[in-house]
């Protein structure tokens, strides 16, 4: 079958144009997860502009649009609307929750959200984004590190979390992003270090940020998934200790991601380097909080099985002076949105860290 070759005749550009469109129909497809038809139609409807194209693919139309909950007076048509700061009408803003957010402008707390969104299931996408962007609303992290992100998903947060700088571990299929509260966080620099044998398009993102006057190295990474890739995995955690140790002294390290870890893989690892710590544990090993991955709670991807494991993690690295320590660990994204779905097939983890004198 020639895809849309009535369509590419009508615009007598010649075979590289053809060629070159059925190329921005593969990659819509592919992000999109979707027929090459429907690829086709949005991409012919947005002059050929693939994120233009995405955009709208992901966003309700103007008539959704309407229906969403912005308070009166809000901003106008053409504001960029912040959902950090906008009432919601999700169950998760609507219910009580049984985390107590401390207070996070006291200089010397500092607060962390890791969270793989999976933004690779398009299922209920814009709802399951919003209920994200709602936990942002309620517990005003100064740190997000988001894992699984795709392109039209972190154009949703640039749009919406407008009170957020974003730095994305990379722009095309699916990747990293930090998000640092412009109020409490300075960036300073980042950089992206590849895993040079990595199938799965993963990376280590770092940035190094001031924050009350406190130095800090940030990273997050989504290590090499399945059991099957155990081996890179681990390779993989070996070069983001590495980078951890190899900040200055005088800086707090905090890693926070997705590492795909089973307990028994780092015990044959032979544990975590002795400078560095895994905050749940530090923390007592709270039962409550133990997995963030648990397919008997969590009926998003629909997995007849029971699994429960603690795939996402933060470690951290002291400052030599003052340093600044974890104070609480909880799981977040645990109700159920109007959709039927959670946020994500994951649990966020929301960690309070307070320097101690």
């Amino acid at each position: 079958m020639e895809r849309g070759s009535g369509h590419e005749a009508a615009q007598g550009d010649g075979e590289p144009e053809v060629k070159k469109r059925r190329l921005l129909c593969e990659e819509f497809a592919s992000v999109a997860r979707c027929d090459e038809a429907v690829a086709q139609c949005y991409l012919a409807e947005n002059e050929w502009e693939v994120e233009k194209a995405l955009n709208s693919f992901f966003e309700p139309s103007a008539e959704e649009d309407a229906l969403d909950a912005v308070p009166a007076g809000a901003a106008g048509p053409e504001t960029c609307v912040d959902l950090t700061n906008e009432d919601t009408t999700d169950s998760t803003s609507s219910k009580s929750n049984s985390l107590e957010s401390p207070e996070i402008e006291d200089k010397t707390m500092f607060s962390f959200i890791t969270w793989n969104i999976d933004g690779l299931d398009i299922n209920n996408l814009q709802e399951r984004a919003r209920g994200v962007c709602s936990y942002l609303a309620l517990y005003c992290p100064d740190v997000v590190f988001l894992q699984e992100v795709i392109p039209p998903y972190y154009c949703y947060l640039k749009k919406r979390a407008t009170s957020y700088e974003i730095i994305p571990g990379r722009e095309d299929g699916y990747f990293t992003a930090i998000m640092l509260r412009k109020a409490r966080a300075k960036l300073k620099s980042y950089e992206i270090i590849p895993f040079p044998n990595t199938k799965m398009m993963r990376n280590i993102l770092c940035a190094h940020v001031s924050m009350s006057g406190s130095d800090f190295y940030l990273m997050t990474s989504h290590l090499e998934s399945t059991k099957e890739h155990s081996k890179e995995r681990m390779s993989q955690l070996k070069m983001v200790f590495k980078k951890m140790q190899e900040a200055p002294e005088e800086a707090t390290v905090v890693f926070g991601g997705d590492t795909n870890l089973r307990d028994q893989e780092v015990t044959k690892y032979g544990g975590l380097p002795d400078n560095i710590m895994d905050a749940w544990e530090f923390l007592g090993k709270p039962k409550h909080c133990q997995y963030t991955w648990d397919t008997q709670m969590n009926s998003n991807l629909g997995i007849p099985g029971v699994c429960k494991l603690r795939f996402d993690r933060i470690f951290f690295r002291t400052a030599a002076e003052n340093p600044i320590i974890p104070r609480s660990f909880d799981l977040l994204g645990m109700e159920k949105l109007d959709c039927g779905k959670y946020p994500s097939d994951h649990w966020g983890v929301l960690c309070y860290l307070d320097k101690i004198f």
